[in-house]
């Protein structure tokens, strides 16, 4: 099984993260923020991610930091998880319905990183967090984790159903690229040889 436990602690978080690729979709998330809890444990669903996350961040400043840097735990998760990627299928791709939301995921395992994030989002505060740090979490992963990524939204009128769609649409594409790839058995599936 493809595993990896992260440990990040700095003056402003304490993580404790751990990943199974090849779950069943089991998820325990305390990240002191409600609203990324939901969207972390959507994307554990439908990704089929086996994802235990807790975080002691510094809340009373705002939620930045606490929400950037689970995105990069999470992304090193994922590169520690896949080792050198043989045998993976590296793509993948989700367009994810959410009532009047419409997003589109797509992913390239490709060992470089880089965020295409285009969700345009209605409103500035979910909850109690402020919706411009979804992109911060997606930027911390995409960097850690040295994969292309692109966010699309489509339609959509609901900041909270935009973002839902996101981090489902997320899972599913993400839960596409790893999946182990027949055709390839054990090689790196890249002209370079190396991903």
């Amino acid at each position: 099984m493809r595993k990896a436990a992260v440990t990040r602690n700095t003056n402003e978080t304490r993580i404790e993260l751990a990943l199974a690729l090849d779950g069943k979709g089991k998820s325990e998330i305390n990240t002191g923020v409600g609203f990324l809890d939901h969207m972390l444990t959507l994307f554990a669903a439908h990704g089929r991610f086996d994802l235990s996350v807790t975080c002691s961040g510094d809340l009373h400043v705002d939620a930045h930091h606490t929400v950037e840097d689970i995105g990069i735990a999470l992304g090193q998760a994922f590169g520690e998880a896949l080792g050198e990627k043989r045998g993976i299928t590296r793509y993948g791709s989700f367009t994810l319905p959410m009532d009047e939301a419409l997003v589109m995921t797509a992913i390239d395992i490709s060992g470089r990183a880089s965020l295409n994030y285009s969700l345009s989002l209605p409103c500035q505060l979910i909850g109690s967090m402020d919706a411009e740090l979804i992109e911060e979490f997606f930027l911390g992963f995409t960097r850690a984790a040295g994969i292309t990524l692109h966010i699309k939204r489509l339609d959509g009128k609901n900041t909270h159903h935009i973002i839902e769609a996101a981090f489902k649409g997320f899972g599913r594409a993400l839960a596409q690229a790893v999946k182990p790839d027949t055709d390839y058995g054990s090689e790196i599936p890249s002209t370079k040889g190396i991903l």
